[in-house]
Formats: structure tokens, C-alpha cells, sequence
């Protein structure tokens, strides 16, 4: 819903300097729901379920969409919980190096 996982995860790296991020959910009541601009904007969107996934390639099935990778990080965590906060940097860390290395900039979360 955009409340926990996905904007933990913006909040971890919203100020890091390799990266533009964005996070966006796929469920009517999210706080902000993935739109075609975010898809347009991003290199890359990570999705916390496999769900999520199908949901944006449904929605959105018209668009050249960037990559979607599935996190597989399930919604058991309050926001910025200690132990989903270690999952995220353990996953996305090299995710990013990655990305910048490659020199892009842009990462969404959905």
C-alpha cells in the first residue's frame, strides 16, 4: 500500500547521491500510486512482490516499461522497522552500485 515497505525503502536512499528514487504502490489506496510518468522516469522499478509485478505489466502493458525486478520482500514489516530496513540494504546496496556503475540514476520502488 505504499505505507510500509516501498516508502521505507525511499527513505533510506532518498539522499543518496547515486540515485533518484521514488517510491509508488499498485493498490487503490496507496498513499501514491504507480503512474505511467513514474514508469516513463525510471531505469529500473523493484517490486516487493511478484503480484506487484504482474500488476504494473497489466496496468501499463501499452508502455515500453524499464525492468522490473521482485524484491520478494513480503508485507510483514511496520515502516522503517530495524529488520526490514537490513533487508532492503542487504538487496538493494549492490543493486545500486550496479546502476551507478553503469551510470544511471534514476530507481523506483513500487
Amino acid at each position: 500500500m505504499n505505507k510500509q515497505r516501498s516508502l521505507t525503502a525511499e527513505h533510506l536512499y532518498r539522499n543518496d547521491a547515486r540515485i533518484e528514487v521514488r517510491s509508488a504502490g499498485v493498490r487503490s489506496e496507496a498513499k501514491r500510486r504507480v503512474s505511467e510518468a513514474d514508469l516513463r522516469w525510471a531505469d529500473v522499478v523493484y517490486a516487493m512482490e511478484p503480484d506487484h509485478k504482474r500488476w504494473i505489466q497489466t496496468r501499463f502493458e501499452e508502455l515500453a516499461l524499464p525492468p522490473i525486478e521482485v524484491l520478494d520482500i513480503p508485507d510483514d514489516y511496520d515502516y522503517m522497522a530495524a529488520d526490514l530496513q537490513e533487508i532492503l540494504r542487504l538487496t538493494l546496496d549492490p543493486e545500486i552500485a550496479s546502476l551507478a556503475a553503469a551510470g544511471l540514476k534514476h530507481n523506483r520502488k513500487a
